[in-house]
This record gives structure tokens, sequence and C-alpha cells, in this order.
């Protein structure tokens, strides 16, 4: 299993507990974004600079996921394109998207674009809090203990 981690929009705190995840479990971790990241020196975790555009890192992440790997990204369509290879995703709050939630989740964010567009304010996702965080590294733990089991 690699671990492929959307990381334009990705919160400081969930890369900093995917890092200390990746030295634990010895999984290789790819970080995709379009401007420079600092990463902590591991040969476990490794970045990909993409160039500037809508969804290249996105096409970049699938196209080098593979059937049982992880992606962490809060993109719902590129969530679903991942399940559609049979790769997992979980966002950064924790939730797993699976092949049973994600249609709903497209049609909610289709809505809510539709929405936006009209001139609607949504607001926006509140905060990270630490319930999220804690989500996050419980359902990444259960994620790498199940591939390592197997």
């Amino acid at each position: 299993m690699k671990i492929w981690v959307d990381a334009d929009a990705c919160p400081v705190v969930i890369k900093e507990i995917l890092f200390k995840a990746a030295d634990r479990t010895q999984l290789q971790i790819t970080l995709f974004a379009n401007h420079a990241m600092r990463i902590p020196p591991s040969k476990y975790i490794s970045f990909v600079r993409v160039s500037s555009g809508f969804d290249v890192a996105d096409d970049e992440i699938v196209k080098r996921v593979e059937q049982g790997d992880l992606v962490v990204t809060q993109d719902i369509p590129l969530a679903s394109e991942v399940i559609d290879k049979g790769a997992t995703a979980l966002n950064p709050r924790g939730e797993l998207y699976t092949t049973s939630n994600i249609r709903a989740r497209l049609n909610m964010r289709d809505f809510m674009d539709t929405m936006r567009a009209s001139g609607v304010q949504s607001g926006g996702p509140p905060p990270l809090n630490q319930a999220d965080r804690q989500a996050f590294a419980n359902n990444l733990d259960r994620l790498i203990t199940k591939y390592k089991q197997s």
C-alpha cells in the first residue's frame, strides 16, 4: 500500500500525522502540490510538485494510484476516481469515502456548487478540530493495520 496525499488543501496537522505514520509503519507517502512544500527528511516521504492548473495534482494522483492504495483528500471528485480504481479515500476529517457514500457526496457537492453559483452563500466547512484530528488518526491507523495484516 502506498499513501498519496492531495497536499494543496491538506491541513498541516494532518500532514504531521502522516509524516509520523510513514516512519512508524515504513509505508511510502507521496504528497502532491502545485507549490513548494517542506517535508521532513525520510526515505518514506516524497513530494511531487505539479504545475499550476485545474486538477493537475488530482490527475497525477489518479495516474499513479493502484488498487489497495490510500488517497488522503477532501476533493470528492478525486475520491470518486480513486475508489473506481479500487483504492481507498480518506478525508482530513477522518471520513472514509466508500462506494456506498461517494455518489451522495458528489450529488451534494454539485448541489452546493449550483447554490453558490446562484448567489447563495454557504459559508464553508468549520475549522478542523481535535475530534476531526483524532478521527483521521484512528481511521489511518485502522487502514494501515488492516493492510499490514493482509
